[in-house]
């Protein structure tokens, strides 16, 4: 028997990277597959249009996902679509609806107890994206590596019966620059939301999710779904939550695996 969805207000996923070889889409299927939402954002970095020029790759999980966001909306799900640098095409597009999604520069979104969060990519707060762009793109097809060296040792990892461990995330934590980098990301964007008298701000793009108050504002990053498999959501009195499927997933699979294994000895020893 088929659990129920988990319920929620409002749902953020970005950064998914549709059209690359690194992209997670099963589990985000998972992911969407077992919750509903009255509003889901899509904050930027969808589709990846930048892996796209150079090489073409597209499985049928990355379709899957693009049918299930817009069965969403056909069944009254209010999906916004923010675009992000690596589908920035997109923003051509800004103010119109196609298939019940609505695409927008950025947004603003009211929670249930009453607070005001300015919703963006934050591409624009990226210096090397705005003022540099060959070098955002030197730094993603170095990133692209790191993403292949990471599924070769995780195949190893998996064979050995350890768990998912991310080497981009480990060098982004340990490398001084990204650290400062990041930092340096969640002031400026924080203080965005600051300026414009909002309670707090929604964003993506450097894919690590947070949770945390900024100089009296609060800065919530939905994280991706390439790495951290990290969603934003928000219950219905309000409150804020960052949930990692991975987590999630395991212990879906682990609880659905002991009836499996009950049954199938229960089989055995009728036999």
């Amino acid at each position: 028997m088929r659990e129920p969805p988990l319920r929620f207000r409002s749902i953020w996923i970005s950064d998914i990277h549709l059209g690359t070889a690194g992209c997670q889409a099963d589990y985000l299927l998972d992911f969407l597959r077992h919750t509903e939402a009255d509003h889901l954002y899509l904050v930027g970095d969808i589709v990846d249009g930048w892996a796209l020029k150079r090489s073409w790759f597209w499985q049928q999980s990355h379709n899957d996902v693009i049918q299930k966001v817009l069965r969403k909306a056909r069944k009254g799900t209010q999906v916004t679509y923010i675009p992000g640098n690596h589908d920035a095409g997109a923003r051509q597009f800004a103010g119109l609806t196609f298939g019940g999604i609505r695409i927008a520069d950025e947004a603003i979104h009211t929670t249930a107890d009453g607070r005001r969060f300015l919703v963006l990519h934050g591409d624009e707060f990226d210096g090397v994206v705005q003022c540099a762009r060959w070098l955002a793109i030197v730094g993603d097809r170095l990133y692209s590596l790191t993403l292949r060296l990471n599924r070769a040792f995780n195949q190893v990892r998996a064979r050995l019966g350890l768990g998912y461990w991310s080497l981009s995330q480990y060098l982004k934590h340990k490398v001084k620059t990204a650290v400062n980098f990041v930092s340096d990301f969640e002031a400026a964007v924080a203080a965005q939301a600051r300026e414009r008298g909002l309670d707090g701000v929604i964003c993506g793009h450097i894919h690590k999710a947070e949770l945390r108050e900024i100089d009296g504002v609060l800065y919530c990053n939905d994280g991706d779904w390439v790495e951290s498999l990290t969603a934003l959501v928000e219950l219905y009195s309000g409150e804020l939550q960052i949930i990692t499927w991975q987590q999630c997933y395991a212990e879906q699979a682990a609880r659905t695996a002991v009836p499996a294994y009950a049954a199938a000895n229960q089989g055995a020893s009728g036999a």
